[in-house]
């Protein structure tokens, strides 16, 4: 980075810039972090120690609260930093790392959320086989799958963003770095960036949301095929908290990617939604809507108390 740029930190001006509104953001997004550890930690825990949960749908689910703790992780401090700090800064060096993990983790829960719905997919049309074809080999294999190509799609945005000089500009209009964010503030062509930044999110994420898309099709012909009314009912419920936590995820991050960088409002909500909102909710959606994790919390907090 030395070598192409000029500008040695950025600002970041973050959600607002009165202080009294910083005080109570910095209390808000505590109490949301807070939540958020203890919620993802304590599901962990929860499918970690109880043997009924020992099966295909709460590995992944397992797998999907560890990569929220990491994607939360990878802002929130930062953020909860500035908000208490005059000094909003963050090194080229530090923002570019945080653009990577940003699009790693964001890509991981994108392809792990297209294995879940897979999962639910086999459970619901081929009951029967299940357990043969969803074995822990293949659970592990889409799990590693999934971090390998978030990790490669990040590593290559990321070195084509290398390129750009920042020279002057140094005010990002946000409480995060994220790519978009920089493509105002860069003195030289920001094409082939914006063209790789475009062509993986299409092949990732719309990728993805599409193989996601044609699993419900599928599973969605097949419960309307099945003749007991509580068959039909059970089927919904299982898929119904991954229905919601796919909305959430990709309602706000594939907006927020493809909205043309401004500086808008807009823009800093939506990826509030994805990075802070969501890694919160996603416990609670799966715990409140899934008999098995509300079972397991109980007995995991009788043992614990």
């Amino acid at each position: 980075m030395g070598n192409h740029s000029v500008v040695s930190e950025f600002i970041l001006l973050g959600l607002s810039a009165d202080p009294q509104v910083q005080a109570l953001l910095f209390v808000l997004f505590l109490v949301i972090y807070l939540l958020t550890l203890m919620g993802n930690l304590t599901l962990l825990l929860v499918i970690r120690v109880d043997s009924r949960l020992h099966i295909p749908m709460f590995f992944f689910l397992g797998q999907l609260s560890f990569l929220d703790l990491c994607h939360s992780s990878v802002t929130v401090p930062k953020l909860l930093e500035n908000l208490l700090s005059e000094k909003k800064t963050i090194s080229v060096e530090g923002c570019m790392a945080q653009v990577f993990f940003v699009f790693a983790t964001g890509g991981t829960e994108s392809c792990l959320l297209t294995a879940m719905a897979y999962d639910r997919y086999v459970a619901i049309s081929s009951p029967l086989l299940y357990s043969q074809v969803m074995n822990r080999q293949r659970c592990m294999g889409l799990v590693w799958a999934s971090w390998g190509l978030a990790f490669l799609d990040g590593l290559i945005n990321i070195l084509v963003a290398l390129s750009l000089d920042f020279c002057e500009a140094q005010t990002i209009h946000h409480f995060s770095c994220e790519l978009p964010s920089l493509y105002p503030l860069s003195c030289s062509d920001v094409t082939a960036s914006f063209i790789t930044l475009l062509g993986s999110s299409f092949l990732h994420f719309f990728g993805n949301f599409l193989l996601i898309f044609f699993s419900y099709v599928r599973i969605l012909s097949t419960i309307l095929a099945i003749n007991s009314t509580t068959g039909r009912s059970k089927a919904f419920s299982t898929c119904f908290s991954h229905v919601i936590a796919v909305c959430f995820f990709y309602g706000s991050g594939l907006l927020r990617y493809l909205m043309p960088p401004s500086g808008s409002p807009l823009e800093a909500v939506f990826s509030v939604q994805y990075s802070v909102v969501t890694p919160m909710l996603n416990p609670l959606i799966y715990s409140l809507k899934n008999t098995e994790v509300k079972a397991g919390v109980r007995r995991f907090l009788r043992k614990c108390f």
